[in-house]
């Protein structure tokens, strides 16, 4: 079983709008830190956003600040990822990733290394 399982992926037009869904199961979702990279073809996995097990702390990468939203809903242990104003440098393949450390505040010095458990990624391409 596969602990977390991305979605909502596909083609979109420059200035478009996707959302990403993640679905967790098998984990402690409300007590994990949850967070979505992106890597393109030929470049290093990057962080986009993350956010606290209780939703109070995000972080955003520059790139992204402003036109990406990250929430979650506990209830339904899935986090999401609201992307607007897509640009074609948000063309990658998207992952989820959760950390299971409850109150985790997502620092800006975090790094892939600090999550447990990964999804197989969604691709999102942005036509321009």
């Amino acid at each position: 079983q596969v602990p977390v399982v991305e979605s909502g992926g596909g083609l979109v037009q420059a200035g478009g709008s996707l959302r990403l869904s993640c679905t967790a199961s098998g984990l402690p979702f409300a007590a994990s830190a949850m967070a979505w990279f992106r890597q393109a073809p030929g470049k290093e996995r990057a962080t986009v956003s993350c956010i606290s097990s209780s939703g109070s702390t995000t972080y955003y990468a520059d790139s992204v600040n402003g036109r990406f939203t990250i929430s979650r809903d506990n209830a339904k242990n899935t986090l999401y990822l609201q992307m607007d104003t897509l640009k074609p440098e948000d063309t990658a393949m998207y992952y989820c990733a959760a950390r299971p450390v409850e109150l985790w505040p997502c620092p800006q010095t975090m790094n892939s290394a600090a999550f447990s458990y990964w999804g197989q990624g969604t691709q999102v391409t942005v036509s321009s």
